[in-house]
């Protein structure tokens, strides 16, 4: 039932519709995400994000799923659904779909009306692999060479227990920053620890009374917890533990590790202050309870290192969505439900 005519665009529920509707085959010439409008027909592979069953007002089913490539997620339904069709749709794997793009409540969303899965080896992998657009080992080198300015010899000592782990050096260097919402991509970890580096280094001048050594190193250690969350690849998505514990457990849980390791490598008590206040800028660094922060921030530095890890997934999310917008006549986005605005694109330049 998962084919619904899929071979046979002119029958059943493909019927050659034009009229409002731009007619667009994309079998050969893919459209990506990011270049999708309203009112378009789709036919084209993308990767299964993720999926679910849900159940109309009616009592009705419907399948609900999450659609990607390389640059970018859209939400798609298909209505009139059942078990079969759902359990066909491979989590993870690939989906030719067949459809129309249409806008809902000022977000771009897919309709399915036929969709059969795609093995693997008959796509081209690299339209579905998101990688960051700077190279990995450069940003990593830039990263060390920022927080060499660290002068505390236990933090020092820290550091470089994390930076000989290879293990969990190989994992930071790929990780995705996130599922969705901010560098969703291969090295989007790296990529925004190096940012938000960065801007500490040019905005601690301005604050002297901060701890810079405190800063610099819980840059470095904040998210280190996603690089055992989340998956690489072309379906980033959650393991187990990072369901069932979280990156911001998982990092303190290292740290205090860490710590351990350079306590009996030295014959000496790791100073438990130091990990106290590292650990709170890790359970901290949401800023909120709602965003999931365990803790509130309570120290300069915390409130310091989550404006910066907020600041850097803003300007993300605000310039991605405006590169992306597929329609360069209009003066704004569409509405960015994570935002929860449109975003005016003009700003650039003044008259």
């Amino acid at each position: 039932m998962v084919r619904r005519d899929l071979e046979q665009p002119g029958k059943g529920l493909f019927p050659r519709r034009r009229g409002n509707v731009t007619l667009l085959i994309m079998s050969d010439n893919r459209v990506h995400v990011n270049q999708l409008t309203a009112d378009q027909q789709v036919n084209q592979v993308f990767l299964v994000r993720d999926k679910d069953l849900r159940t109309t007002r009616s009592g009705g089913l419907y399948v609900q799923c999450t659609l990607a490539d390389k640059t970018g997620t859209i939400p798609v339904r298909m209505w009139q659904a059942n078990e079969s069709i759902y359990a066909s749709i491979p989590e993870g794997g690939y989906l030719h779909v067949k459809g129309r793009s249409e806008d809902y409540k000022g977000t771009l969303q897919i309709i399915i009306d036929a969709c059969r899965p795609v093995p693997a080896d008959k796509v081209d992998i690299g339209e579905f692999l998101a990688v960051s657009a700077y190279d990995v080992e450069e940003m990593w080198a830039q990263l060390l060479e920022i927080i060499r300015d660290v002068k505390n010899k236990h933090l020092r000592m820290l550091i470089k227990k994390f930076v000989e782990d290879q293990e969990f050096v190989a994992a930071f260097k790929k990780s995705p920053a996130a599922m969705e919402i901010h560098n969703p991509f291969i090295g989007g970890l790296l990529e925004h620890t190096l940012n938000m580096a960065r801007a500490a280094r040019a905005l601690l001048p301005l604050y002297p009374k901060l701890n810079a050594d405190l800063v610099l190193t819980g840059i470095f250690l904040h998210d280190m917890g996603k690089a055992a969350e989340l998956t690489p690849g072309v379906a980033i998505g959650y393991t187990d533990r990072g369901q069932l514990v979280g990156h911001i457990t998982i990092a303190a849980i290292w740290l205090d590790q860490k710590a351990s390791a350079v306590a009996e490598e030295t014959s000496e008590p790791f100073p438990q202050k130091t990990v106290d206040l590292l650990q709170h800028i890790i359970l901290s660094h949401h800023g909120l309870y709602e965003y999931g922060s365990p803790k509130l921030p309570a120290i300069p530095e915390a409130y310091f290192i989550h404006y910066l890890d907020n600041l850097d997934a803003k300007m993300f999310m605000t310039l991605r969505n405006i590169a992306n917008d597929p329609d360069p006549s209009a003066s704004f986005t569409s509405y960015n439900r994570q935002l929860g605005t449109r975003l005016y694109k003009r700003s650039e330049t003044l008259e």
